[in-house]
Parts: C-alpha cells; structure tokens; sequence
C-alpha cells in the first residue's frame, strides 16, 4: 500500500514537472516572437525607428559625470565617428558584451567609444575594479533610460548601442547584446562615411 502511494506520489510529482515545463517553454516561444533580436537595426537606418525620430541632441546636449565625478560635455564627441553603448551592471548581456567594446575601442583609435551607464556610480566603478575597461564611461543614472527612449529606443531595453557619423547624425543602432564582427562591419562602414 505504501509503495502505491508513492509510486502515485512520484507519477503526480513528474505530471506535474512535465505540466510546468510545457507551459514555460510556450511562454517563451510567445515572447520570443515578439522579442527584438539581437543586433536588429533600431536607428537611424531602420524604417521602425524613422517612426520613433531618434533626437541626436539628447545625447550631445547632455552634461554626464565620469567615475571621477567630474561632469563630461558630450558636445565633445562631435566632430568623430563614435560608439556609444548603453548598459548597466545587471544586465548580463551588457556585461557580456564589454570585452569586445573595448577591445574594439583599443584596435580602432579613430573611433571614439563611450559607455553610459544606467546605473549608478558605485556600481560601475566596482565592475571596473573586476573587469577594466580602457574607453570613457559616463553614468546616467537609472534617468538615462529617457535618454534611451529619445535616442530610438522606445522599449527602453538594454543594452543599446549607437553609432553616430562626425557631424553628430545617427548612422545605425543595435537593441541587444552586439555580435562582435556585426559591429564591426557597422563600424568599418560608419568610418568609410565618416572620410567622405
């Protein structure tokens, strides 16, 4: 009798598993379906985002600090071809990525990088001391998500990288962890128009 009883207890036991597995892989095919891919062109080269009309100017007129505290123009970038990557310490993609932003940033000179963190000081400059990164990061703040939204990003999802030309024009945009050799194909083409 108690061995029936178990065996009952075991076959619920695994019914029930199967159950809640099957309606969480369903919900995950709904939202991935609905979800952006990575790397899928938000910006200025996508018909969605003409409809969003990313505003260049909130980044540009915007006054962030560094680490240091000290408050950075980002007026200051006109005038290169630069990537700016927007990211946070709890975002696992965000720190994914990292590694490869700044290993372009060191074999592209000529190209400004900039990350802006929305998150706050304290946290950016602990993931610093674990993982370095050689190009300037800036903190917005968990505020710089309307930021985000004014540069294209209306879901306000992370991380988010944009490309701007020399003259301060969004060139491209990527929603979602980049693909190492995508950006820099996107890079290789905002240069070539940037000596035009």
């Amino acid at each position: 009798m108690m061995q029936v009883m178990k065996r009952r207890m075991v076959l619920l036991g695994l019914g029930g598993l199967a159950a809640i597995a099957a309606t969480g892989w369903g919900a995950w095919r709904v939202s991935s379906r609905s979800a952006p891919s990575a790397n899928r062109a938000v910006g200025a080269l996508s018909a969605e985002s003409a409809r969003g009309n990313p505003n260049p100017l909130a980044l540009y007129e915007a006054r962030l600090p560094g680490l240091n505290g000290e408050p950075f123009a980002l007026s200051a970038l006109k005038g290169h071809p630069t990537v700016v990557n927007f990211w946070a310490t709890w975002c696992a993609p965000c720190v994914q990525e990292m590694p490869h932003l700044d290993q372009m940033a060191k074999e592209l000179p000529k190209v400004r990088f900039v990350g802006i963190g929305i998150d706050t000081a304290h946290n950016i400059a602990q993931f610093v001391d674990k993982i370095p990164i050689s190009y300037q990061l800036l903190v917005a703040g968990y505020a710089g998500i309307s930021m985000v939204r004014e540069l294209g990003n209306s879901a306000g999802g992370l991380p988010f990288t944009l490309l701007f030309d020399a003259n301060g024009s969004i060139f491209d945009s990527i929603l979602g962890q980049i693909e190492p050799l995508d950006l820099r194909q996107r890079i290789d083409r905002l240069v070539v128009k940037s000596k035009t």
